[in-house]
Protein backbone atom coordinates (compact mmCIF):
# COMPACT_ATOMS: atom_id res chain seq x y z
CA UNK A 1 0.00 0.00 0.00
CA UNK A 2 1.31 3.34 -1.25
CA UNK A 3 0.42 6.78 0.51
CA UNK A 4 -0.82 9.58 -1.89
CA UNK A 5 -1.89 13.16 -1.78
CA UNK A 6 -3.80 15.35 -4.50
CA UNK A 7 -4.36 18.84 -4.05
CA UNK A 8 -7.88 20.02 -4.16
CA UNK A 9 -9.60 23.46 -4.58
CA UNK A 10 -12.60 23.15 -2.17
CA UNK A 11 -14.81 25.84 -0.42
CA UNK A 12 -13.98 27.34 3.19
CA UNK A 13 -15.95 29.67 4.91
CA UNK A 14 -15.30 32.19 7.17
CA UNK A 15 -17.45 35.37 8.98
CA UNK A 16 -16.73 38.72 9.66
CA UNK A 17 -17.64 41.46 11.66
CA UNK A 18 -17.60 45.43 10.52
CA UNK A 19 -17.38 46.16 6.83
CA UNK A 20 -13.57 46.16 4.61
CA UNK A 21 -12.74 49.78 3.42
CA UNK A 22 -10.97 52.91 3.84
CA UNK A 23 -12.85 53.53 7.52
CA UNK A 24 -11.27 50.74 8.76
CA UNK A 25 -8.46 51.29 11.37
CA UNK A 26 -7.76 48.04 12.97
CA UNK A 27 -8.30 44.39 11.70
CA UNK A 28 -8.57 41.57 14.10
CA UNK A 29 -7.79 38.23 12.79
CA UNK A 30 -9.28 35.55 15.42
CA UNK A 31 -9.44 31.87 15.29
CA UNK A 32 -11.75 29.49 17.20
CA UNK A 33 -10.82 26.39 19.59
CA UNK A 34 -11.65 23.18 18.93
CA UNK A 35 -15.33 21.99 18.83
CA UNK A 36 -16.27 25.43 17.93
CA UNK A 37 -17.72 26.88 14.83
CA UNK A 38 -16.87 30.46 13.54
CA UNK A 39 -20.41 31.42 13.98
CA UNK A 40 -20.89 30.58 17.33
CA UNK A 41 -17.17 31.92 18.43
CA UNK A 42 -17.67 35.76 16.31
CA UNK A 43 -19.80 36.97 18.69
CA UNK A 44 -17.98 37.02 21.78
CA UNK A 45 -15.82 39.89 19.49
CA UNK A 46 -19.60 41.69 19.07
CA UNK A 47 -18.60 44.75 21.57
CA UNK A 48 -15.23 45.34 19.29
CA UNK A 49 -17.36 46.36 16.08
CA UNK A 50 -17.28 49.83 16.52
CA UNK A 51 -17.16 50.90 12.92
CA UNK A 52 -13.43 51.04 12.99
CA UNK A 53 -12.24 47.56 13.21
CA UNK A 54 -13.05 44.39 11.14
CA UNK A 55 -12.82 41.37 12.57
CA UNK A 56 -12.48 38.09 10.39
CA UNK A 57 -13.05 34.63 11.73
CA UNK A 58 -12.39 32.05 9.31
CA UNK A 59 -13.64 28.52 10.25
CA UNK A 60 -11.15 25.28 10.88
CA UNK A 61 -11.49 23.28 7.32
CA UNK A 62 -12.79 19.89 8.89
CA UNK A 63 -15.77 19.67 10.95
CA UNK A 64 -17.04 16.63 12.98
CA UNK A 65 -19.99 15.73 14.96
CA UNK A 66 -19.53 16.25 18.52
CA UNK A 67 -21.35 12.99 19.83
CA UNK A 68 -21.33 9.33 18.99
CA UNK A 69 -22.24 7.85 16.14
CA UNK A 70 -25.21 6.48 18.14
CA UNK A 71 -27.09 10.02 18.25
CA UNK A 72 -26.35 11.25 14.38
CA UNK A 73 -30.17 10.65 13.34
CA UNK A 74 -31.10 13.87 15.12
CA UNK A 75 -30.51 16.83 12.94
CA UNK A 76 -30.46 18.33 16.43
CA UNK A 77 -26.69 16.95 16.73
CA UNK A 78 -23.69 20.19 17.00
CA UNK A 79 -21.54 20.41 14.82
CA UNK A 80 -17.68 21.39 15.94
CA UNK A 81 -14.52 22.51 13.28
CA UNK A 82 -10.74 21.42 14.18
CA UNK A 83 -7.73 23.46 12.63
CA UNK A 84 -6.03 19.75 12.29
CA UNK A 85 -5.43 16.66 14.06
CA UNK A 86 -2.26 14.26 14.44
CA UNK A 87 -3.61 12.58 10.85
CA UNK A 88 -1.66 13.83 8.11
CA UNK A 89 -0.71 16.84 10.43
CA UNK A 90 1.69 18.69 8.00
CA UNK A 91 -0.35 19.08 5.35
CA UNK A 92 -3.12 20.20 7.65
CA UNK A 93 -1.25 22.90 8.63
CA UNK A 94 0.18 23.68 4.96
CA UNK A 95 -3.37 24.12 3.94
CA UNK A 96 -4.56 26.18 6.67
CA UNK A 97 -1.76 28.53 6.13
CA UNK A 98 -2.69 29.34 2.84
CA UNK A 99 -6.49 29.76 3.80
CA UNK A 100 -5.88 31.62 6.42
CA UNK A 101 -3.14 34.13 3.82
CA UNK A 102 -6.03 33.57 0.86
CA UNK A 103 -8.64 35.16 3.42
CA UNK A 104 -6.69 37.98 4.83
CA UNK A 105 -6.23 38.48 1.17
CA UNK A 106 -9.56 38.77 0.15
CA UNK A 107 -11.01 40.66 3.32
CA UNK A 108 -7.84 43.70 2.27
CA UNK A 109 -8.63 43.27 -1.25
CA UNK A 110 -4.78 42.12 -1.01
CA UNK A 111 -3.26 44.44 0.84
CA UNK A 112 -3.27 46.37 4.41
CA UNK A 113 -0.53 47.90 4.51
CA UNK A 114 0.15 50.66 7.56
CA UNK A 115 -3.55 49.18 9.11
CA UNK A 116 -2.76 47.49 12.71
CA UNK A 117 -3.56 43.71 12.44
CA UNK A 118 -4.15 41.49 15.45
CA UNK A 119 -4.18 37.93 15.48
CA UNK A 120 -6.42 36.12 18.17
CA UNK A 121 -6.09 32.46 19.06
CA UNK A 122 -8.08 30.87 21.23
CA UNK A 123 -7.23 26.92 22.61
CA UNK A 124 -6.23 25.30 19.77
CA UNK A 125 -6.40 28.18 17.67
CA UNK A 126 -3.46 29.51 19.58
CA UNK A 127 -1.09 26.66 17.78
CA UNK A 128 -3.20 27.82 14.00
CA UNK A 129 -2.09 31.65 14.73
CA UNK A 130 1.42 30.71 15.93
CA UNK A 131 1.92 28.49 13.02
CA UNK A 132 0.75 30.80 10.82
CA UNK A 133 2.60 34.38 11.62
CA UNK A 134 5.58 32.20 11.74
CA UNK A 135 5.48 30.62 8.49
CA UNK A 136 3.96 33.55 6.45
CA UNK A 137 5.52 37.36 6.01
CA UNK A 138 1.72 39.78 6.54
CA UNK A 139 2.79 42.50 9.29
CA UNK A 140 1.40 41.51 12.83
CA UNK A 141 0.76 44.40 14.99
CA UNK A 142 -0.34 42.16 18.04
CA UNK A 143 -0.95 38.52 18.91
CA UNK A 144 -3.19 37.21 22.04
CA UNK A 145 -2.89 33.44 22.78
CA UNK A 146 -5.84 32.64 24.99
CA UNK A 147 -6.15 29.65 26.66
CA UNK A 148 -2.98 28.05 25.02
CA UNK A 149 1.06 28.99 24.41
CA UNK A 150 3.54 27.98 21.43
CA UNK A 151 3.22 24.90 19.77
CA UNK A 152 5.35 21.78 20.67
CA UNK A 153 6.52 21.62 16.83
CA UNK A 154 6.82 25.77 16.73
CA UNK A 155 9.06 26.80 14.03
CA UNK A 156 12.42 27.96 15.29
CA UNK A 157 14.66 29.09 12.11
CA UNK A 158 11.59 31.30 11.50
CA UNK A 159 9.01 31.84 14.49
CA UNK A 160 11.31 33.74 16.77
CA UNK A 161 11.84 36.10 15.32
CA UNK A 162 8.60 36.51 13.19
CA UNK A 163 6.79 36.80 16.93
CA UNK A 164 9.69 38.82 18.52
CA UNK A 165 8.69 41.22 16.07
CA UNK A 166 4.91 42.00 17.68
CA UNK A 167 3.29 42.64 20.53
CA UNK A 168 2.94 38.52 21.86
CA UNK A 169 0.21 38.86 24.88
CA UNK A 170 -0.80 35.71 27.00
CA UNK A 171 -4.13 35.20 28.43
CA UNK A 172 -5.28 32.57 30.68
CA UNK A 173 -8.14 31.91 33.20
CA UNK A 174 -7.44 31.16 36.68
CA UNK A 175 -9.68 28.50 36.72
CA UNK A 176 -9.16 27.13 33.60
CA UNK A 177 -8.75 23.69 33.77
CA UNK A 178 -6.58 23.14 30.72
CA UNK A 179 -3.35 25.29 32.22
CA UNK A 180 -2.16 24.81 35.45
CA UNK A 181 0.29 26.63 36.99
CA UNK A 182 3.28 24.53 36.73
CA UNK A 183 2.43 24.50 32.77
CA UNK A 184 2.23 28.56 32.77
CA UNK A 185 5.71 28.89 34.38
CA UNK A 186 7.38 26.52 31.93
CA UNK A 187 5.54 27.87 28.65
CA UNK A 188 6.72 31.25 30.22
CA UNK A 189 10.19 29.90 30.32
CA UNK A 190 10.02 28.53 27.08
CA UNK A 191 9.50 31.47 25.79
CA UNK A 192 12.06 33.56 27.65
CA UNK A 193 14.79 31.03 26.45
CA UNK A 194 13.75 31.37 22.79
CA UNK A 195 14.15 35.45 23.17
CA UNK A 196 10.51 36.48 22.75
CA UNK A 197 8.88 39.18 24.98
CA UNK A 198 5.37 39.41 25.77
CA UNK A 199 3.09 39.83 28.71
CA UNK A 200 0.88 37.76 30.74
CA UNK A 201 -2.72 39.04 31.84
CA UNK A 202 -5.36 36.68 33.66
CA UNK A 203 -8.79 36.81 34.34
CA UNK A 204 -10.81 34.91 36.81
CA UNK A 205 -12.66 32.69 34.80
CA UNK A 206 -11.79 29.00 32.81
CA UNK A 207 -11.01 28.07 29.96
CA UNK A 208 -12.99 31.04 27.52
CA UNK A 209 -13.04 34.30 26.75
CA UNK A 210 -13.63 37.23 28.94
CA UNK A 211 -15.51 39.77 27.31
CA UNK A 212 -14.68 42.22 29.85
CA UNK A 213 -10.56 41.53 29.37
CA UNK A 214 -11.42 41.26 25.70
CA UNK A 215 -12.71 45.20 25.69
CA UNK A 216 -9.81 46.36 27.96
CA UNK A 217 -7.05 44.65 25.66
CA UNK A 218 -8.35 46.40 22.44
CA UNK A 219 -8.90 49.41 24.05
CA UNK A 220 -5.07 49.71 24.74
CA UNK A 221 -4.11 49.59 20.86
CA UNK A 222 -1.67 47.66 18.46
Amino acid sequence: MKERHIRVARTARYYTLGVAGSDVREIWLVCHGIRQLARRFLPRFAELDDGKRLIVAPEGLSRFYLHGPETRRSKKIPIGATWMTREDRENEITDYVEYLDAVLDEVTGGSAEGVPLTVLGFSQGAHTACRWVAAGDTDVTRIILWGAYLPEDFDLDRGPKRLGSAELILVRGLLDHFINEEAHVAQEARLRELGIPFKTITHAGGHEIDSALLGEIAGRGG
